[in-house]
């Protein structure tokens, strides 16, 4: 296939692109700032139709990862650039999409489980899963689910009749790249400070890297796939017992706990917010399973096992 993803630099991206260039695949990212990857990598500004729409012509599937970092503190200008990224690049992969004579015919639109509400008690699935904010969530959790809403919506008013559309509500993906989620939830471990954090009860929705490469496969290569999809693990772990398993998989006896005021503080010197390690994201993948998807990790100690071995491996 030839496969184009746009934004496809980062950490989530690179999984897509080895993934895929490793099975034989043509892949083209598009990117502001290329560099040299095993991959072709042509540049674009994210914002205008330029000479890059061309690479949309006779593609079999785009992935739309681009948007800003969120890892920053949501003061007006970082809203403004990271809403504005999102929003801005789904229209205009949806211009280059619409202007192809032969234009791909699957569309995967990056988002995040993050557009759940705040949940202990209940699994959110596609069909039942609770879409929004709850009064009394603090502000920063209100602009991130206004991000996602915009995002989503952008890809779903874009007119690509030939093209089938699935948005993806991605957890967080955990594999051993330097700089990636595992990878500095590994650090903290590893200096002994990978206790809970808050209360602990807080559910992590996750992923691994190798189920998150296969499930974007598997959507790609089933038509019924259209609208939002979960890609997260099908057993979300409370964050107490998430970090505890963690310890365990590196061989670490004990973590230091994190209270939310510490978290704050913390927060407030590494320039990023709370709501990543606060909000309970209880995610799960209803529309995979239900197509017959079986993943290879759907528990997080056995995921944890796999992801520290491979760390250690490229150390």
């Amino acid at each position: 296939m030839k496969l184009i993803i746009p934004g496809g630099t980062g950490q989530v991206g690179t999984i897509l692109a080895r993934a895929f260039h490793k099975r034989g695949d043509e892949v083209i990212v598009l990117s502001r700032n290329p560099q040299p990857a095993p991959w072709r990598v042509v540049k674009w500004d994210a914002e205008t139709l330029e000479e890059w729409a061309a690479e949309f012509e006779g593609s079999d599937v785009a992935i739309n990862l681009a948007g800003r970092s969120v890892n920053c503190r949501y003061n007006d200008g970082n809203r403004r650039l990271i809403k504005q990224s999102r929003v801005s690049s789904t229209r205009v992969v949806g211009e280059a999409i619409a202007r192809a004579k032969q234009p791909p015919k699957v569309w995967l639109q990056a988002s995040t489980a993050t557009i759940y509400a705040h949940s202990y008690d209940r699994d959110n699935d596609e069909a039942a899963g609770v879409v929004g904010c709850s009064e009394g969530a603090p502000d920063t959790w209100h602009f991130s689910y206004d991000v996602v809403a915009s995002w989503e919506r952008a890809a779903t008013e874009a007119k690509t009749p030939h093209t089938r559309k699935a948005l993806l509500r991605t957890a967080m993906v955990m594999s051993p790249d330097r700089g990636g989620v595992f990878d500095t939830l590994l650090r903290l471990v590893r200096f002994g400070l990978g206790g809970r954090a808050g209360d602990g009860r807080q559910y992590v929705s996750w992923i691994h890297d190798e189920d998150f490469a296969k499930s974007v496969m598997w959507l790609i290569d089933h038509d019924e796939f259209e609208g939002p999809v979960n890609l997260a693990a099908p057993n979300p772990v409370p964050n107490e017992a998430f970090m505890k398993a963690l310890r365990d998989a590196w061989g670490i006896g004990f973590g230091l706990p994190a209270t939310e005021w510490m978290l704050e503080i913390g927060a407030f010197f590494l320039q990023t917010e709370t709501e990543l390690i606060l909000k309970s994201r209880r995610a799960v993948p209803g529309r995979l399973l239900e197509s017959g998807f079986t993943f290879q990790f759907p528990a997080w100690l056995d995921a944890a096992n796999d992801l520290c071995t491979r760390w250690r491996e490229i150390s």
